[in-house]
């Protein structure tokens, strides 16, 4: 009897967690126990970086110490960024992938994978991220890197070293909740490439950087880069209808609609939803915030009732290219937030290890001779 298989794992419990809890049908997001409305309306990157790694919110006093912890360990080693100057033609999420596997070098902790150093190294390496991703994008432009701003949370600190200038409250506010939308989401395609290296007993720089290298596949992480792309493609909302018609009547995709477990609307997307138009308005550019509502609310509205609906990155892209950040940034973006939810994934993958080992299915050919190379024709 031929092994039942189950193509990309699609519905399969890979183990039990307390991460996140993701009701697809609902449209419904709980970081440890706590609805995503609530935590991107209420609270900021650092509360719930805590949340994610010690499971509970925090206190005054706990914040406060996680955020020195943060803002002590922002600075990295100058061989990093002599590695990112070597790498500077790569694409950032290349760039970061180098960066945090060097970071190892440099970790006392980097062979501990007990719960506690693993979640000291989680610290380090969410405080480090933007570092090495706004170094980088800074030296392939020709700039020296601007220092960490101990004064600034972490998403203001991210974009002064990135630009090189003070942003104001509502643009760090804005990057803010967006880091908090992307900070954890379940076995994932990055958090089980992530699981499946820590499975091995390897260290969390080899498991982080495995969930880099997955995330920047455009299945999986690219999507936001997409729209937005599209959306310059089809630069006026009139022109969204018959550009949309072409795509699907051709079997393409709409980039930003549909997800692997999402049948309802992605619970994040609301969050992004205001704060884009919000953005364009402000700025001038109200244009890519109608060209992505015409493509919502009226080309793919007979489409929500086979469960594609929007998801997080449809208007993601819009907002990080209104705050001017190039498109190649897209993605490390998304992956500056989700480094606790990777590290919370592999603190569960230690505490109660197996190596993950699925089996495949043999579909070649079986008991073939051996011909000598003389005889092969």
């Amino acid at each position: 009897m031929a092994p039942e298989i189950a193509k990309g794992l699609k519905d399969v419990y890979l183990d039990k967690t307390k991460a996140s809890f993701i009701d697809g049908q609902e449209g419904k997001l709980l970081y440890r126990g706590y609805n995503i409305h609530d935590l991107a309306e209420k609270s900021t990157f650092e509360e719930v970086v805590y949340l994610l790694l010690y499971g509970s919110l925090p206190n005054k006093k706990q914040l406060a110490d996680l955020d020195a912890e943060l803002k002590a360990n922002r600075i990295v080693p100058d061989g990093i960024i002599q590695v990112l100057d070597v790498v500077k033609a790569s694409h950032p999420m290349d760039a970061l992938r180098t960066g945090v596997s060097a970071l190892s070098a440099f970790d006392p902790d980097v062979n501990d994978n007990s719960t506690e150093a693993t979640i000291r190294k989680g610290i380090r390496l969410t405080a480090m991220g933007p570092t090495i991703v706004a170094a980088h994008h800074r030296l392939r432009q020709g700039l020296e890197p601007v220092a960490p701003n101990p004064e600034l949370n972490h998403s203001g600190n991210f974009l002064y070293m990135l630009f090189g200038e003070l942003p104001d409250q509502e643009t760090v506010d804005l990057l803010d909740v967006d880091f908090i939308l992307h900070a954890e989401h379940g076995a994932n395609a990055s958090a089980f490439g992530a699981r499946v290296t820590a499975s091995t007993l390897s260290d969390l720089h080899s498991a982080v950087t495995t969930g880099i290298g997955v995330l920047k596949g455009p299945w999986h992480g690219g999507a936001a880069e997409e729209v937005m792309k599209m959306a310059q493609d089809i630069g006026n909302p009139e022109n969204a209808e018959e550009y949309a018609r072409k795509i699907l009547d051709s079997g393409g995709r709409i980039m930003g609609f549909g997800h692997r477990v999402y049948r309802a609307e992605d619970p994040r997307a609301r969050h992004l939803r205001d704060r884009s138009r919000k953005l364009g308005e402000k700025l001038g550019h109200p244009e890519w915030f109608q060209i992505l509502t015409h493509l919502e609310q009226e080309t793919m509205v007979p489409y929500r009732a086979k469960g594609i609906c929007v998801n997080v990155d449809f208007f993601a892209g819009s907002i990080y290219y209104l705050l001017g950040i190039p498109d190649d940034l897209f993605i490390s973006i998304f992956a500056l937030g989700r480094i606790p939810g990777w590290t919370l994934q592999c603190v569960e993958q230690y505490a109660d290890n197996i190596l993950i080992r699925p089996l495949l299915e043999y579909a070649g050919e079986m008991d073939v001779e051996y011909v000598p190379i003389e005889q092969r024709p």
